[in-house]
């Protein structure tokens, strides 16, 4: 997940902006690159008003325009690398397989991080999650009108309720890092169905990523499905690229124009994560400087996987065969 507070991406890339969520709230995503840029221009200005400072300000320039290139570089993974981040997706997959045990009503957000937590360490990793920008818990947990980022709280869960579960752990120096939203108990059928079509978004991105292709090819075609169904995209959070890093480039929005973005190439590896809301795509940010959730109130669903470029096809890293497997046992709801 991004798990920053929130990023921006740059819309005429991938498609028209449209009843966008106030751009004031969430500006992640160009400051990063404010450090480089403001170098690059101080250079330029040192370069154009003297002549005994044109050294000093080349030397501005070309280091902020390097620092502006490595936080946009693409890091394409060995076969080696790949596995090593296979291995730390499958605990991830391996913990979510615990949370779908655990997850009824009565339990606490809260208590899912402490097993969570403990399951991770027992397997070999750390919880990536844990400190990452400061972040005070090892599992997100976002319940109902939540989109991600949700911060695990001693709430008890309730029958009907849904609840995204996202987590990362680190092992071998790679991330793994997905993601599924849970059914608490029953659930009303209009809110089954948005877990079912974000899902399905989710593997019509997956098949978009093969060799050759563009990023913007799997934001369109999980835009096109969702805003089928009526539903809508959220746009402010992205998916990403991963590796040693929780966050490495490209970024991998769930919106996009066909033929458009960084081009899909052999060694990719990246996290790809609808964001899909039932009613419309805006967003706020509440009080906990965390947690992002509806504008309207309405549910949202949030389903990851980590995908590798594998001679020129996709390759899952991550599975929900966990999941899946101890959701069919105790006879709970399996989208």
């Amino acid at each position: 997940m991004l798990l920053l507070p929130v990023r921006l991406v740059d819309s005429s890339l991938y498609s028209s902006p449209a009843n966008g969520a106030d751009g004031r709230r969430f500006f992640g995503g160009f400051l990063q690159h404010v450090p480089g840029l403001l170098l690059s221009v101080t250079g330029l200005f040192l370069s154009i008003t003297g002549l005994s400072l044109s050294v000093t300000g080349l030397l501005f320039s070309v280091t902020g325009l390097l620092f502006v290139l490595l936080r946009t570089m693409i890091k394409y993974k060995t076969a080696r690398e790949i596995d090593f981040i296979r291995e730390s997706a499958r605990i991830v997959s391996r913990t979510l397989g615990l949370m779908a045990e655990l997850i009824e009503p009565g339990i606490t957000p809260l208590q899912l991080d402490k097993k969570a937590d403990e399951f991770m360490r027992d397997h070999g990793a750390v919880p990536g999650f844990l400190g990452l920008y400061d972040y005070p818990n090892s599992i997100i947990t976002s319940v109902n009108e939540q989109v991600v980022h949700g911060v695990p709280t001693d709430q008890p869960l309730e029958e009907g309720d849904i609840v995204g579960v996202d987590i990362g752990v680190l092992k071998n120096e790679f991330y793994g890092d997905h993601a599924y939203t849970f059914a608490v108990g029953e659930i009303k059928q209009e809110v089954k169905q948005l877990l079912k079509v974000t899902k399905e978004c989710l593997d019509l991105g997956i098949a978009q990523l093969v060799a050759g292709n563009r990023i913007g090819d799997v934001g369109f075609v999980i835009q096109q499905h969702a805003e089928k169904h009526g539903y809508g995209v959220v746009r402010e959070l992205v998916g990403h690229g991963l590796g040693k890093k929780m966050h490495e480039s490209p970024e991998v929005p769930n919106f996009g124009k066909r033929g458009k973005g960084s081009k899909i190439q052999e060694g990719l590896v990246v996290a790809i994560e609808p964001m899909i809301n039932m009613g419309a795509r805006g967003v706020i940010q509440l009080d906990d400087g965390w947690t992002i959730a509806t504008a309207d109130k309405k549910p949202s669903a949030h389903f990851e996987h980590n995908v590798a470029v594998v001679n020129g096809k996709p390759e899952v890293l991550s599975t929900f065969d966990f999941i899946e497997k101890a959701l069919s046992k105790k006879n709970a709801v399996v989208i």
